[in-house]
């Protein structure tokens, strides 16, 4: 099931929270919203779930409009809020049960489906306490499970690894990345590992405007910006650093180098390159034509990290 936004834009009073984003996300495909706080990432999924409606723009669902047929959407979609809301004083069993006559499930195949997802959620050993009881990431483990438990189509999921800790958050991307073998998932967070683990594609939101739309990889190709290579050498002596300079200013693209080290005959040192420029081979076939002993080598490319923070600072 796809879903298609197009000049989407959401203003608070004064306040224009989302100005004028587009992009589509097709079946079967997991997309990561990213942006600081206040970006807008929120505001798009409460208007991309129906609940509440945007000022100008438009948000369809399998080509259904989500302020004109808000109810049949709302159907077709799972919602994990960031602020997950939970009925406290409702044991587990009891809350999923209610959640799952809301969706009109009832008789054998609700409960075929609370089983499923007390599994898959690791909720067993919790099923029949009240939630006010359980710890964040139960909590969040409840929220997940009721959040999928009409199978829906469309998952929108708001931090859904908050308060889960590393065994539970392997456990819920391996589940995410299985969902979206079949679902339409978009999830925000703030863990960018998490991004580079589980989704197909980032969106990066600043300020309400789309700034950057594209796989891990290819984000990190393009704002990729100078690349650093560590290299170690044991050179003989008397050659020196600055004999070693001579023969690097032949490599190409070669931008710079500067020394950490230089103790036992071994230099330490970092080579700048422009953009793109992979010299490890070039380094390579240098040191085996000046017998130079090439101890080690470290390519320093930009990261996931320093790609969001050029884009959001």
């Amino acid at each position: 099931m796809s879903i298609t936004v197009t000049d989407l834009r959401k203003n608070y009073g004064q306040l224009e929270a989302i100005r004028g984003i587009s992009f589509a996300v097709k079946r079967g495909e997991i997309v990561g919203f990213l942006g600081p706080n206040g970006a807008g990432k929120t505001t798009t999924m409460k208007i991309i779930t129906c609940f509440m409606p945007p000022t100008s723009g438009e948000v369809k669902v399998e080509e259904m409009d989500t302020v004109e047929h808000s109810l049949e959407v709302r159907r077709k979609i799972g919602y994990l809020p960031e602020m997950n809301p939970l009925y406290l004083d409702m044991p587990v069993l009891e809350y999923l049960e209610y959640s799952a006559s809301l969706h009109r499930l009832a008789g054998q195949a609700a409960q075929q489906r609370i089983a499923h997802m007390v599994e898959v959620c690791g909720l067993a050993t919790v099923r029949r306490r009240d939630i006010g009881e359980l710890s964040k990431g139960f909590r969040q483990r409840v929220g997940l499970a009721q959040a999928m438990l009409h199978d829906p189509d469309v998952l929108i999921l708001d931090e859904p690894t908050s308060g889960l800790d590393p065994n539970q958050i392997v456990e819920i991307r391996s589940l995410i990345r299985e969902l979206g073998t079949a679902k339409t998932v978009i999830l925000s967070t703030h863990i960018l590992s998490e991004v580079q683990a589980t989704c197909d594609r980032v969106l990066i939101i600043n300020e309400g405007v789309i700034v950057a739309d594209g796989t891990p990889d290819e984000l990190q190709h393009r704002f990729q910006g100078d690349e650093r290579l560590t290299v170690e050498l044991r050179v003989p002596p008397p050659i020196t650093f600055d004999g070693v300079m001579v023969r690097l200013r032949d490599l190409p693209d070669f931008q710079g180098a500067t020394l950490q080290s230089h103790a036992g005959g071994v230099l330490t040192f970092d080579l700048q390159t422009g953009h793109g420029t992979d010299l490890r081979e070039s380094v390579f076939r240098l040191a085996v034509a000046e017998n130079w002993v090439l101890l080690g080598m470290s390519r320093q490319t930009t990261s996931l990290e320093e790609v969001f923070h050029k884009l959001t600072t």
